[in-house]
């Protein structure tokens, strides 16, 4: 007997079925019901689970930069800054750290943060300096005080 075509050959899809379902029986053993046996079930569990999963990661990486943010907030208040005229001041002192670097500085270490909000005050004075200007020429910034003089 010539087979002239290998699906002629084989009568059934046997072991690489099997092992299909099991891998997605695989994914499907820790939902409740039949959902984790029956594979008509899991089939459409598993792919909503891989799509929440999905979603989950981009919110993951959301939540931990809202995490970093308000630890940084809670740190600069402590030295009389707010946040984001500290992350101003420091970006225009070309200091190069992320804010996960930032919070893990204002939890672990915290004279290194002192260091880093002292950075920021200075350059933050220097800037109110700048914006003043000398008493030479015209003041850059108006307020009630530089006009009455």
């Amino acid at each position: 007997m010539v087979f002239l075509s290998l699906s002629c050959w084989i009568r059934n899809r046997g072991p690489d079925r099997f092992w299909k379902v099991q891998e997605l029986l695989k994914h499907a053993r820790h939902f409740r019901g039949r959902k984790n046996r029956c594979y008509s079930l899991a089939v459409r569990a598993v792919r909503r689970a891989f799509v929440y999963a999905t979603k989950g990661r981009k919110l993951k990486k959301r939540n931990m930069r809202t995490l970093w943010i308000t630890r940084i907030a809670a740190a600069s208040r402590e030295h009389g800054l707010k946040y984001p005229v500290l992350i101003h001041n420091l970006i225009k002192t070309s200091v190069q750290l992320n804010r996960h670097v930032i919070s893990d500085l204002a939890i672990t270490e915290p004279r290194s943060f002192q260091a880093l909000a002292k950075l920021a005050k200075a350059r933050q004075q220097e800037g109110f300096r700048a914006a003043l200007g000398d008493s030479k020429g015209p003041p850059g910034v108006f307020s009630r005080v530089v006009c009455l003089q």
